[in-house]
């Protein structure tokens, strides 16, 4: 058994071992906060500084001196500057926030790819993911585990045609991220919506009604009274995610649930930062404005600790 097919094995049975009957599974994707600092810039831009870096990346930052730190920011504005037109807009400055954010994302891609990429052609196709995942698999009609894989792998060649946007049945590294992480990508939002609908609708009658969406939720396990969360979620299912008040949910409806439009943070502090270092209000930074404002974006400690300082290649 090759090590991607185990990772599915495990990751199958921790789905079904790690939810306890009265904790709450969540389907809604949210987008991260920024930071889990307060955001108070008379106090400290540590929120600015773990919004514009990402939070461990950060921390790196804290341990360099106010030189280094500016010759680090140069080279980040450098790669924000996605037009070379040397001037950072608001559109490029939250651009970056939300890659700085879901770095992990494509760590995990990194990871993943290096695993499916069996011919190291640099694009990876359906048959060598389905060949990596599956292959011992389908020499197996009947599997001890009792997984139903083959269901599985025909909604996974489903997700991934849908990534892939050519059609070619072969993922660049972009559509490889859109096919793990769909719920990142708007052309994809409406597999994760198809998924979740065959996840929870029981009865495949293409809706999803109260008593589905609960039971996706919570098991009684023979308790005769259910916890407050879940008479909660029951009025939550009737007050709000029935807008229609047909007794179901539509595929409309339930991407309002699992996919809501939430206040985007991301612009918010791209906006912020452009306000607080654009000198000349023209609405859009350069380079020097930019490492002007250095203590704004990345920080640094006031001390110069020499050779023995924490040093990066990313940058």
């Amino acid at each position: 058994m090759t090590i991607p097919q185990l990772l599915l094995c495990l990751s199958l049975s921790m789905l079904c071992i790690s939810s306890k009957p009265t904790e709450k599974k969540d389907r809604v994707h949210h987008d991260p906060q920024l930071s889990d600092k307060v955001h108070d810039d008379a106090q400290n831009f540590d929120y600015d500084h773990d919004a514009f870096l990402g939070a461990d990346e950060a921390k790196t930052f804290d341990q360099l001196t106010p030189e280094e730190s500016k010759e680090r920011l140069g080279k980040i504005v450098s790669k924000i500057d996605e037009d070379k037109d040397g001037f950072v807009t608001v559109e490029e400055l939250k651009d970056w926030i939300k890659f700085a954010q879901k770095r992990w994302i494509y760590e995990d891609v990194e990871r993943q790819w290096k695993g499916h990429d069996l011919n190291e052609d640099g694009l990876i196709s359906w048959e060598e993911y389905k060949n990596a995942t599956y292959g011992y698999i389908l020499d197996d009609p009947d599997p001890d585990d009792g997984f139903n894989y083959k269901q599985m792998m025909v909604r996974d060649e489903r997700r991934f045609k849908m990534a892939d946007k050519d059609g070619d049945l072969t993922a660049t590294k972009e559509e490889f991220t859109a096919f793990l992480h769909p719920e990142e990508y708007d052309y994809m939002k409406d597999i994760v919506v198809q998924e979740t609908m065959e996840d929870i609708d029981k009865n495949g009658d293409g809706y999803i009604d109260l008593e589905e969406y609960i039971g996706d939720m919570y098991s009684h396990d023979g308790d005769a009274d259910e916890p407050e969360w879940v008479k909660t979620e029951r009025e939550q299912f009737v007050e709000f995610r029935d807008k229609n008040r047909d007794g179901k949910m539509d595929k409309e409806e339930t991407k309002d649930w699992i996919l809501p439009s939430d206040y985007d943070h991301a612009e918010a502090e791209a906006r912020h930062l452009v306000y607080e270092s654009d000198q000349n209000k023209d609405g859009k930074l350069t380079k020097e404005e930019i490492v002007e404002k250095y203590d704004l974006f990345v920080g640094s400690q006031a001390t110069d600790f020499g050779e023995a300082l924490v040093r990066h290649d990313e940058f």
